[in-house]
């Protein structure tokens, strides 16, 4: 079987680490009021990826936890990926001089297609596309808005731009630990060429154990990992063992 990477998520709200249930932003849980510290201790962990999204920013269209992102920055030396609220070149720009290892364009990449284009020849390998999908259906904006498109088309629309990964997302499943969706993550990954990273509802280490197995002779090459992480619910040395195996 194929070496999957967890990437533990860092979600960002007004300076603070939170996990939301389905993306509402009414319904989220602070786990740590330092990010710095808390990225330095997934670091500690075992973890060789993180996963940071500005969630202010997402809905907002702007960068809004800058300053927590840089601590973040500041307190680890592993690859850092982010997302949340970043629209255009300068800001794409800005963030990997200042040490982001990865960019994702989620709410960009389904409105403003050329920007990922773009980006992709500005930046070779440094850039990720989000597709968060309700239903199989491409959301924007911190997922407040559900679109007409199939996710899969957003996915084939950047196939040959150079995108270095695909981060897929099942809304109705993130931070209900109730699984992921294999089903649809597995369909695109099918279609696609780009590799695929899961997330959205892992809640144990039973459903790492079905996704590695799922994976097998596919793209999918990690999960993205929150609240269970926070909750203890999975080992962060196990994760990684089981996931690298």
């Amino acid at each position: 079987m194929t070496a999957l990477t967890l990437y533990p998520a860092i979600d960002l709200k007004d300076g603070q680490c939170v996990r939301l249930k389905r993306g509402d932003m009414d319904q989220a849980t602070v786990y740590a009021d330092d990010p710095g510290a808390q990225a330095r201790a997934w670091q500690a962990a075992g973890f060789s990826w993180l996963h940071v999204v500005d969630l202010n920013g997402a809905f907002a269209g702007k960068p809004v936890n800058a300053a927590a992102v840089r601590a973040i920055l500041a307190n680890v030396t592993v690859p850092v990926q982010l997302g949340g609220g970043i629209r255009d070149i300068a800001g794409i720009a800005a963030w990997l001089d200042a040490g982001i290892h990865r960019v994702i364009l989620g709410s960009a990449a389904a409105k403003n297609p050329p920007l990922v284009l773009e980006a992709c020849k500005a930046f070779p390998g440094r850039i990720a596309v989000g597709i968060d999908a309700h239903d199989g259906f491409v959301a924007t904006e911190g997922w407040a808005e559900t679109s007409t498109m199939p996710a899969a088309d957003l996915g084939l629309r950047f196939e040959d731009a150079g995108v270095s990964a695909i981060i897929y997302t099942d809304i109705g499943r993130d931070g209900m630990l109730s699984g992921l969706n294999l089903d649809q993550t597995v369909a695109l990954s099918a279609r696609l060429t780009t590799p695929v990273i899961a997330s959205g509802g892992v809640g144990c280490m039973d459903h790492l154990v079905v996704l590695k197995a799922a994976a097998a002779g596919t793209r999918i090459e990690g999960v993205i990992v929150g609240r269970a992480l926070y909750d203890g619910r999975i080992d962060p040395a196990g994760a990684v063992a089981l996931l690298a195996a």
